[in-house]
């Protein structure tokens, strides 16, 4: 993973792309230790996460795949247990995209393929260009996707959508995930998408990042909670915040 900070803006970038950035382990590794990085960093204040090359990220190098098929070995309930720690250890790396407490804004082009879409959806703001190719593949791999999309996915686009594009595993460009919501906006060519990322991080920038910081907690809280509990969890940690208890 690429790293770099500018003007309070960490760029986060795939940087395998011989591979259409696909992820290797070590990719997935550090696209966790990219996060925890943001986070910690005071001078950090929105994250912009891209690929580079020609793609976004085409999701995990099958590779992967086979070396697991490979190292995992003994009885069925061993490899379960063996299988079931990998998807974890996964899963861990993109919800580290949730734990950082500064926006993180995903600049989409090219593919989006498979793990890609679990990254994306974990995001808090989503861009791409018209020509981005979307699929939620893994039931074409023989694997049912078990890194965040089929928990993220709904939450963000209608649920029938959500369940036909897992089931059929089609392609669909941005201009599709515009209109059914999984993208903010979508735009021309590359150039305009950076410029677009750029400017919403930008301004985000701009504003007081305890309050930015608790904006996201409140929105990822309220995923999993009825409107009654978010109230309750957001009077609490505003008027935390407003006297300098949180």
């Amino acid at each position: 993973m690429k790293y770099v900070v500018t003007a309070r803006i960490a760029r986060i970038s795939f940087d395998r792309p011989e591979r259409a950035n696909a992820l290797d382990l070590a990719g997935w590794h550090g696209l966790r230790d990219a996060f925890q990085r943001a986070d910690a960093e005071e001078e950090v204040r929105a994250v912009i996460l891209a690929g580079e090359g020609k793609h976004f990220c085409a999701g995990i190098d099958l590779s992967v795949l086979k070396d697991m098929q490979a190292r995992f070995r003994g009885e069925r309930e061993a490899i379960q247990q063996q299988v079931h720690d990998f998807i974890t250890d996964l899963q861990d790396c993109i919800n580290a995209i949730e734990r950082c407490r500064k926006p993180v804004i995903a600049a989409i082009h090219g593919s989006c393929i498979g793990g890609g879409v679990d990254i994306a959806v974990a995001c808090d703001i989503r861009y791409c260009t018209k020509s981005t190719t979307f699929s939620v593949k893994e039931v074409d791999l023989g694997i049912v996707a078990d890194l965040g999309t089929l928990q993220r996915l709904p939450r963000i686009i209608n649920a029938g959508t959500a369940a036909e594009l897992a089931f059929t595993a089609r392609n669909f460009d941005g201009k599709e995930a515009h209109r059914t919501g999984l993208v903010s906006d979508v735009v021309s060519n590359t150039a305009q998408l950076e410029y677009r990322a750029t400017q919403v991080a930008e301004a985000i920038t701009r504003k007081p990042p305890t309050f930015i910081a608790g904006i996201k907690r409140t929105l990822l809280h309220q995923r999993e909670h009825s409107v009654a509990e978010g109230l309750r969890f957001v009077a609490d940690l505003s008027s935390r915040l407003m006297a300098g208890l949180a």
